[in-house]
């Protein structure tokens, strides 16, 4: 059956076209003109951070973010298993060696005490993503940072707009990494963001970005790489951040609504910790019965409903099996048990209490 109710899919009911029509129109199309700087400036207004720099994807943000820390070989990483795999790859890319920690079983975040019994001499960060929207433990992971000298990197790319104790995220840590994924809360098809307090940093980052080209023109001081947003992405982005309160809103209204059809039931919603704001990026729900999950998701796509399985641990998967030598027992039971509904910022609550009422009743049954 056709798909009626996706995943995901972007609102582009703003100046989007009209400022992508003024791109073309101007012939300023790549990496130069003035959507780049006016998306930074925005962005990084919004989050009250001191700077961002745009590159063309999140995963990009990532790999910029750990080489602005300068990460070595034998460099330890600490990371949650339970994590989307470009969080793993970034590691990988600056040749450090990723060091996997659970979950915590209420907010499906990086486990902190797990991460201080994964502790050795070897450390040099924590790369902490706040999976679907929901924030990691901000106090104890910079506390943990500070006693232990070691950089905090934030994964943003699925927590756009989301808060911990009325702070945005990407502004606890040393750098931060945000993605604009075409199922991102805000798109630019593809695109992605890195942010500091640190100028330093910052200035790292344009550098790297940029095939380290300094103040001279086609004068380079390092090698650097092209990691560039195009003005034509940027320009969707300042449209896209025109409309994230109203977004934002409407990610709330609906996983609002998917909690309240879901109490009283066996079936257990992503829920909010105390302190925090979840963006909800995704909305998710864990069923009872983590071998129903799959018969679950063919029943409901018969109804044009899709839903994706929440990540797989990495260090399951083939290239990671041998970075870790021990069961993650939260990280695999969430993953197991879990699916992602559809999530748009334009489902209705009729849609939401369709798609609800299907899996209570197959649940139930």
């Amino acid at each position: 059956m056709d798909i009626k109710y996706p995943v995901y899919q972007p609102s582009l009911k703003g100046n989007e076209l009209k400022y992508v029509s003024d791109c073309i129109e101007s012939t300023w199309i790549s990496s130069k003109g003035k959507y780049i700087s006016e998306f930074e400036k925005q962005f990084a207004a919004y989050l009250q951070a001191d700077y961002a720099t745009s590159v063309c994807n999140g995963t990009v943000a990532l790999h910029l973010a750990l080489l602005v820390l300068d990460l070595k070989p034998g460099d330890e990483v600490i990371v949650p298993t339970f994590t989307y795999i470009a969080s793993v790859n970034a590691i990988m890319y600056v040749g450090a060696t990723p060091v996997f920690v659970d979950s915590l079983p209420q907010t499906w975040q990086i486990d902190y005490n797990d991460v201080e019994r994964k502790l050795t001499s070897k450390t040099k960060a924590i790369l902490a993503p706040h999976i679907y929207g929901h924030p990691c433990d901000m106090d104890a992971l910079t506390v943990i940072c500070k006693r232990n000298h070691l950089y905090l990197v934030e994964d943003c790319a699925e927590a756009i707009g989301s808060k911990y104790n009325n702070k945005h995220l990407g502004t606890f840590g040393d750098i931060s990494a945000y993605s604009f994924f075409g199922n991102k809360t805000i798109t630019t098809g593809e695109g992605g963001m890195v942010v500091t307090n640190s100028n330093a940093l910052y200035e790292r980052a344009r550098n790297l970005k940029n095939q380290g080209i300094a103040d001279i023109l086609y004068w380079h001081d390092s090698i650097g790489y092209n990691f560039r947003m195009t003005n034509i992405c940027a320009a969707i982005g300042v449209a896209q951040l025109e409309r994230i309160d109203e977004i934002l809103v409407n990610k709330i209204r609906i996983a609002t609504a998917y909690k309240k059809a879901f109490e009283n039931t066996s079936l257990k919603f992503h829920g909010q910790a105390d302190n925090t704001f979840n963006s909800y990026w995704m909305c998710s729900v864990l069923i009872p019965a983590a071998g129903q999950r799959n018969e679950l998701r063919d029943y409901l796509s018969q109804f044009g409903i899709e839903t994706r399985p929440l990540f797989y641990p990495v260090h399951t998967m083939p290239m990671y099996s041998g970075y870790a030598k021990e069961d993650f027992p939260v990280a695999t039971s969430i993953s197991s048990h879990g699916i992602n509904l559809p999530s748009y910022p334009d489902l209705t609550n009729e849609d939401v209490q369709f798609i609800a009422s299907q899996i209570v009743s197959f649940v139930q049954r």
